[in-house]
């Protein structure tokens, strides 16, 4: 069974075997002109990315974290190879026993909107798993559809220029340190 220790810890080597192939890719690109080889590791890399963060979110609300726990489980995403750390520093600190919250108890958050809508996909777990994967790839899909990632001031700068091995566009001008005053 599925428990939310072995799937966040899943995600998590998942998240960071993604990150290698992104990096692998981006190494290829630079050393090799592999353009091809980001495009592969970076959309398998985005894909378990955004799964990921879609789990993190579920675990957040099922173990009933604090918003910093919360936002540090999401964020160590975006660091590679931080969801490894993250994952058992929550294993250890205990934020990741017991199972899944299908059923109500006494305690009042029980009621609020968000824990009653947790219990009832966690009921229909085919339909969870089905609503966060077509959730995912919709995501996913419009992140592609509005392109990649850029770093828009690397990209535009004027010496940064626009090819794989990003050669200067323009040569600066050679400033002459030598300051002569004339006096006449």
């Amino acid at each position: 069974m599925v428990t939310p220790r072995s799937l966040c810890g899943a995600l998590a080597i998942a998240e960071a075997i993604t990150w290698t192939l992104l990096i692998t890719g981006l190494i290829l690109r630079a050393t090799a002109g592999l353009d091809v080889a980001v495009s592969v590791g970076g959309g398998i890399h985005g894909f378990v990315f955004l799964a990921y963060g879609a789990t993190a979110v579920l675990l957040a609300v099922n173990q009933r974290w604090s918003l910093g726990v919360s936002l540090l489980a999401i964020g160590s995403a975006v660091i590679p190879f931080a969801t490894i750390p993250v994952e058992l520093w929550l294993a250890r600190t205990g934020r990741l026993d017991g199972g899944w919250r299908v059923d109500a108890t006494h305690d009042p958050r029980d009621r609020s909107w968000i824990n009653r809508a947790l219990r009832a996909f966690l009921q229909r777990p085919r339909r969870l798993v089905g609503l966060i994967i077509v959730a995912v790839i919709v995501l996913f899909i419009v992140l592609l559809s509005l392109g990649p990632p850029q770093l828009d001031q690397a990209a535009h700068h004027p010496l940064m220029g626009t090819g794989a091995h990003r050669e200067p566009a323009v040569t600066p001008p050679i400033v002459d340190s030598t300051y002569q005053l004339d006096n006449s």
